[in-house]
């Protein structure tokens, strides 16, 4: 625990942490289907700590998550890049992204059922903590880590980057059991007011410890350093926005995974 927090107050005051950074790619199942995650840790830091589940956006795992998962390691944290769609199964371009991604938003009871089989391998890990897991992702992933909690799987908080706020049964939130964190351009155009408006009620209603953060002139992908930067396309990186935002989910982690 000590070697942990050490950990953690180092990379607060350098930015990121100096240790070995590994990563590893793992194999694990959600019924007959395969998945192929990655995870990354740092080597250097001693016995458990939080676990912390990152779930992709619509192409599927990319270098994008890998590098994320790094910079969470460098954190002290133990990630674990999950893979909803299945081993070798991505997109590379944005009709294909689309159609994997509409199959899980079209069918809820296995987008959860498949980001509940990677929190359960993340649990796994020698060096995690199982009493201290989260859970983030992007676009996506963040609709996908909302349902995770909608879902009442037994985790201590979520993150949501420019994710998808609906759901198609708002009163499953009861169920939620950790803290709840959304990061929302205020002018994505794919999730618009009404979207966050109900979101803002559904947690409301269902008395969780939740917060919303918008950032202005920010669109949809705002984290994203490929997605180019013409807001007009609706779709755009956010150099502020992102440094912001990873601010505001690193003061999160260390106040509920402490």
């Amino acid at each position: 625990m000590k070697t942990f927090i050490a950990a953690v107050l180092l990379a607060a005051l350098t930015g990121f942490a100096h240790g070995e950074i590994k990563l590893e790619t793992i194999e694990y199942k959600q019924g007959e289907v395969t998945c192929e995650g990655v995870v990354a840790y740092d080597t250097t830091v001693q016995g458990k700590r939080p676990g912390v589940l990152i779930v992709h956006q619509w192409k599927g795992l990319t270098a994008y998550e890998r590098k994320r998962a790094e910079m969470l390691a460098g954190l002290g944290y133990a990630v674990l890049c999950a893979d909803i769609y299945g081993k070798g199964v991505r997109a590379d371009n944005p009709k294909d992204a689309a159609a994997l991604a509409g199959k899980y938003k079209g069918d809820r009871a296995l987008l959860r059922a498949r980001v509940n089989a990677a929190l359960e391998q993340l649990k796994k890990l020698s060096m995690v903590d199982t009493k201290r897991t989260a859970a983030m992702g992007y676009c996506f992933g963040g609709t996908t880590v909302l349902e995770l909690a909608r879902s009442g799987a037994d985790v201590a908080a979520v993150v949501s980057f420019h994710g998808g706020l609906n759901t198609p049964n708002a009163a499953d939130a009861k169920s939620i059991k950790g803290r709840v964190l959304a990061l929302h351009g205020a002018d994505d155009p794919y999730v618009p007011a009404l979207e966050v408006s109900a979101f803002e009620e559904e947690m409301r209603k269902a008395n969780v410890d939740w917060q919303l953060v918008a950032y202005g002139g920010a669109v949809h992908s705002f984290t994203d350093w490929n997605a180019g930067g013409d807001n007009s396309k609706g779709a755009a990186y956010n150099e502020k926005a992102d440094k912001r935002s990873w601010e505001a989910m690193k003061v999160f982690f260390a106040e509920v995974l402490k």
